[in-house]
């Protein structure tokens, strides 16, 4: 029996992290997610790895929670309840937390908790035939859910991310591309491959300085104020230019060469 996460550790320093439940459209599940915890906490660890690519194997990306059974019944254990809860949410910050850029290769759908893993993803490319859908709210549970609430809004705007989040209503990737949850839409046979040219895009980087524009990134989309975001960038460029790797990405575009990062 094949394990719940696939994790495949490229020498190119690009990482592809699979959800292995197909007969189940990759629905979460309590294996599914401790896997998926494990996985990323060795890949934080991890630097040789640069880039994460998650995606999911046969034809959906992530079904959501599997309302088949999660694991254990622990039906009105309030207490319980929310530490599974808290368990499943946490795969958000988790995502956010790694030094690692994360690519959302997502081939088919993503609903409920598969949207929350994709709008917690730092890029994200789809095929032309994935559905999305926020779902929560259909089987009976409120629509904000796994960092949704807060996510969707700051990727697709609120007016559109709240009528989503309302209906429930399934929405196709020409949609999400149009409305900015997705960089890219290609064909499926692409995707991959479409995921792997972006991660390399990233990897020609230095190794700071992709870390510090990941934190930096997201850092920004919770400071309210203009002034303050530019202070923060202020400080970043200071660790930055004071790394070995800066200098050697300098002396390479100016000498035309491929550059050799050291991360220090």
């Amino acid at each position: 029996m094949q394990p719940e996460v696939l994790v495949d550790a490229g020498d190119d320093g690009i990482t592809t992290v699979t959800l292995n439940r197909p007969q189940s459209l990759n629905a979460l599940n309590e294996p599914l997610v401790a896997g998926l915890t494990a996985a990323l906490e060795d890949i934080r660890r991890d630097r040789r790895c640069r880039v994460v690519i998650l995606t999911g194997s046969g034809r959906a990306f992530c079904a959501g929670l599997d309302l088949n059974g999660y694991g254990a019944d622990i039906d009105g254990q309030m207490l319980r309840v929310f530490e599974r809860q808290r368990e499943i949410a946490e795969l958000a910050h988790r995502l956010h937390e790694l030094p690692q850029p994360v690519i959302a290769a997502v081939n088919g759908a993503a609903a409920g908790g598969g949207l929350a893993l994709v709008c917690a993803s730092d890029v994200r490319i789809a095929a032309d035939g994935a559905v999305f859908a926020v779902s929560f709210i259909r089987a009976g549970y409120s629509a904000c859910d796994i960092g949704v609430s807060w996510l969707l809004p700051r990727l697709m705007g609120a007016g559109r991310a709240h009528e989503l989040m309302l209906t429930g209503r399934r929405f196709d990737a020409a949609e999400a591309l149009s409305g900015g949850l997705l960089a890219r839409v290609v064909a499926p046979q692409r995707l991959l491959e479409a995921a792997r040219q972006t991660a390399s895009e990233i990897v020609r980087n230095p190794p700071a300085s992709v870390e510090l524009t990941k934190v930096g990134m997201w850092i920004a989309m919770e400071t309210p104020g203009f002034r303050a975001a530019v202070e923060f960038e202020n400080r970043q460029q200071m660790v930055a230019a004071m790394t070995e790797d800066q200098a050697e990405a300098a002396r390479a575009f100016l000498e035309k060469r491929a550059p050799t990062y050291h991360r220090r």
